[in-house]
């Protein structure tokens, strides 16, 4: 359902002081006659995700007095924002600012619907370099953090306190094989998808795209299914082969199987993200988040870092204004904000050390596992990878294939894909 709110001047002159961010001088002044010396003020369109606009309602207010402008905020799915904005841009019903994932930009950069943003060095640094670097594409800035997140590790505590917790993988695998009995199961992960087997095929060394020493992407070196991305897969198909997962959990319903056996408590521990954080309390599970164990190999686990970014829209007919918003809106002090109502974790860099995300164990969990993570791929090429290796994993946890097998497939696949779709070589 979208909702939409508008919020009217409601700022104090102690939340417009609070609101005031690194660099934003430069922009207010480009933007100093733009609503502030017209008779009729303008008006800002921000998509916002569901749910989340009651986190930025007081700086908009503050915004609004700052600029002497209105914003009309209206909830949408964040995920399909970026496919709404197709739709809607030409047709001048589109937002002015939009928030998406960042392993959407690339493909919303080539089909020209985002704009490049000229923000200083000063506003950029204040954010996580890994963050900052999702919202480049060729070194051009099309969008500023909102927030990151990762997959972490939930345990139930009633199951294993975490004095108990493993520390290692094959120390969950050992767990898990005492606690399984048919209803009852040790660790669930969802590793017949890629999203979340990349955290052991990135542990092993196997790779998506090569990259270059500027951090290009080279879509014709694909790693999927080199030795070492090979000996992972092998590795996970041996918890299948155990019956450490359920026999439903593959495929489509499986993410639903996992949720379900952690909320019924018939699970020690899944792998899952923030998203989960309110609906397993809902359920009334006492559960407890950690970043990952090591792998069989020493090394530890990956995961993709996801990030939640503020856009302007190409189609925006206000882009200074609203680039002028997208900076204000990330700010330190915002961000914050932010935080304590959505608890989204923040991209700004200080934020880490703050006293109140700092006694937050699911954002020290993200903060910890992000260390050892990395962007997923924001190229277009990368809209080719994920059927074709989904389909590869679940072959293997099938035992239909051998895990070589399956990932030449794969990759295969991929390349053909980006052939016919991109013009790849």
């Amino acid at each position: 359902m979208v909702k939409t709110s508008k919020w009217l001047l409601a700022a104090s002159a102690g939340l417009l002081l609070a609101a005031c961010g690194p660099g934003e001088s430069t922009t207010e002044e480009s933007v100093a006659d733009t609503g502030n010396g017209s008779d009729e003020r303008q008006t800002l369109l921000v998509w916002e995700d569901i749910e989340k606009s009651n986190g930025i309602e007081e700086a908009i207010a503050a915004f609004e007095e700052e600029y002497n402008v209105d914003v009309e905020v209206v909830e949408k799915a964040y995920a399909s924002q970026i496919e709404d904005l197709r739709l809607d841009g030409p047709g001048g019903t589109g937002p002015d600012v939009l928030t998406m994932p960042g392993d959407q930009i690339g493909t919303a950069v080539v089909e020209g619907l985002l704009a490049p943003l000229s923000t200083t060095e000063e506003v950029q640094g204040i954010y996580t370099d890994v963050a900052m670097n999702s919202q480049k594409v060729d070194g051009t800035v099309y969008g500023l953090p909102k927030a990151v997140e990762t997959t972490i590790l939930y345990y139930n505590k009633e199951i294993i306190s975490e004095e108990e917790l493993p520390t290692t993988l094959e120390g969950w695998y050992d767990l898990s094989k005492e606690l399984t009995n048919g209803d009852n199961y040790g660790l669930l992960a969802l590793w017949d998808q890629i999203y979340y087997a990349q955290s052991l095929i990135s542990g092993y060394g196997g790779y998506i795209f090569g990259q270059d020493a500027d951090g290009n992407y080279d879509t014709t070196d694909l790693g999927l299914n080199n030795d070492r991305a090979v000996e992972a897969v092998e590795y996970i198909s041996t918890w299948y082969e155990e019956g450490l997962f359920p026999s439903g959990m593959i495929g489509e319903q499986a993410i639903n199987v996992l949720d379900s056996l952690f909320a019924e408590g018939k699970a020690a521990a899944v792998i899952s993200g923030p998203w989960n954080l309110g609906p397993y309390s809902d359920a009334g599970i006492d559960y407890g988040v950690v970043s990952f164990p090591t792998l069989p190999n020493g090394n530890p686990m990956s995961a993709f870092v996801g990030v939640k970014s503020y856009n302007v829209s190409s189609y925006s007919k206000n882009k200074e204004l609203a680039q002028a918003f997208v900076e204000f809106i990330t700010n330190e002090e915002n961000s914050l904000k932010r935080y304590e109502i959505t608890k989204e974790v923040p991209a700004v860099t200080v934020l880490a050390e703050n006293e109140t995300i700092a006694q937050d164990p699911a954002a020290q969990a993200v903060a910890e596992q992000s260390q050892n993570s990395e962007l997923t791929p924001s190229i277009p090429e990368m809209a080719e990878v994920w059927l074709p290796v989904d389909s590869a994993l679940q072959t293997v946890a099938t035992k239909q294939q051998t895990a070589k097998e399956a990932l030449d497939t794969a990759v295969q696949t991929i390349k053909d894909q980006i052939q016919a779709n991109h013009g790849g070589n």
